[in-house]
């Protein structure tokens, strides 16, 4: 659902818990930031579990009666504590029945972002249990996903962004997505290529680290032309992919990954590098798609 002028709106999951409220303060402020619609999603499974034996379950009318009500009243509370920080901001409210991923991609075939909330979980929970909604959405989703971290951590000063480069076209489109959450933040980019030397070594390890900076020159070239007003600073670092952008989201406004890149074995959905810091990077994270 577009907004009344076409925009494509940021949609947001909204939690049911009331104290987990970032992914929806990120999604107001970055709506406000680009001037678009914000759309509040609340999605609702099916009956499960949990009755004692003999115990009388209530009808599915019944059932699913109270859930509508309590999903009322969930995007009730979200819309009036957008309002409270945001009031002129553009909403939209959906209360739909299925799994919230399912929900968010159907959503995000019309979004400009789409954003949830990401808790750190272990890799089987996070893999197999659908608890986890950042994973498959990122999977699957068409426009970039946004996991922010709960709880919220501490940014640094100047703020900056971190982009992760591997000379893949889903880095490409990682980079144009982070130069431009940097111009619009008035933040640094850090972008970064993570050489992982392999197991066997390099006959010449300076120009295998010569080949990698050209890699990450060529990669961000013509961007800072359209977006002088951002500061990049561009290494190259020794080390695993995934620890080293952790490491570099410590104090992050945002860490930026293609969903996909090299090295990755065809029909996967999932880079391992996008998956590795959806679970632990210290910052929101943003994940684009080529």
């Amino acid at each position: 659902m577009s907004g009344a002028d076409g925009r494509r709106p940021i949609v947001v999951g909204v939690d049911p818990d009331p104290s987990k409220r970032l992914a929806l303060s990120w999604a107001a402020d970055e709506a406000d930031r680009r001037g678009l619609p914000l759309r509040l999603v609340h999605a609702q499974g099916t009956p499960t579990g949990g009755y004692r034996s003999g115990e009388v379950r209530p009808s599915w009318e019944e059932w699913n009666r109270t859930l509508h009500g309590l999903g009322d009243q969930v995007l009730e509370d979200a819309v009036s504590f957008v309002r409270s920080r945001w009031p002129a901001l553009e909403l939209s409210t959906l209360l739909a029945e299925g799994e919230p991923a399912w929900v968010l991609h159907e959503e995000a075939r019309s979004a400009a972002l789409a954003v949830v909330g990401s808790w750190h979980l272990s890799k089987r929970r996070g893999m197999f249990s659908s608890a986890s909604v950042a994973l498959p959405l990122v999977a699957h989703a068409p426009c970039p996903v946004v996991a922010v971290r709960e709880p919220e951590h501490t940014a640094q000063q100047p703020g900056y962004f971190v982009v992760g480069v591997d000379g893949s076209e889903h880095a490409a489109a990682a980079v144009d997505a982070a130069f431009e959450e940097a111009s619009l933040r008035g933040a640094l980019l850090r972008a970064l290529y993570v050489w992982h030397p392999p197991l066997l070594g390099v006959l010449d390890e300076h120009a295998a680290v010569q080949e990698c900076r050209r890699v990450l020159s060529e990669t961000v070239a013509g961007r800072t032309a359209a977006h002088p007003d951002v500061e990049l600073r561009h290494e190259v670092v020794r080390g695993h992919p995934v620890q080293v952008l952790t490491e570099a989201s410590r104090h992050a406004l945002g860490l930026v990954v293609g969903t996909r890149g090299h090295g990755g074995f065809p029909g996967m959905l999932l880079g391992s590098v996008s998956q590795g810091v959806l679970h632990h990077a210290h910052c929101p994270v943003i994940a684009v798609p080529s």
